[in-house]
């Protein structure tokens, strides 16, 4: 009986023991759980502050984009105007334009340089069949 006594003792303990083991691997992977959801809800909550910076800048890009927009505009619209009242005169403006043109048509022919050509010209030119050959080694190529 004794020793009925002492096998239970035993086994209650040896239960104990296995018992405390599985408690407390338990508790370490609820407390790895309890990390690991703590650290995604910190990347949770630092992307959503960096979605809301970027959500920031662009608002901010574009309030900036459409006052420079309306600047350009003004610029444009007070050049027209100045430009409007000041140059008003239609023969000034068309003599001006045949000016231009007619400086231009001199300067090409004062330099006497052509533009160059991706032809040759009529008269034997560096393209044409017998560029660069005698008339008896023509017949020899035929």
């Amino acid at each position: 009986m004794t020793n009925l006594i002492l096998a239970a003792i035993a086994a209650l303990i040896v239960g104990i023991v296995i018992g405390a083991l599985i408690g407390r691997s338990g508790q370490g992977s609820s407390l790895r759980q309890r990390r690991a959801e703590q650290q995604a809800e910190e990347v949770r909550n630092e992307y959503l502050r960096y979605q809301a910076q970027v959500n920031e800048h662009f608002m901010e890009s574009a309030h900036l984009l459409r006052q420079f927009n309306d600047a350009y505009r003004d610029v444009n619209q007070h050049m027209a105007r100045g430009a409007n009242r000041l140059c008003n005169d239609e023969e000034w403006m068309a003599e001006l334009a045949e000016e231009t043109s007619r400086k231009r048509l001199e300067e090409v022919s004062e330099d006497g340089v052509e533009p160059p050509r991706d032809y040759a010209p009529k008269t034997s030119g560096t393209l044409s069949e017998d560029f660069g050959l005698k008339k008896g080694d023509r017949a020899a190529d035929a």
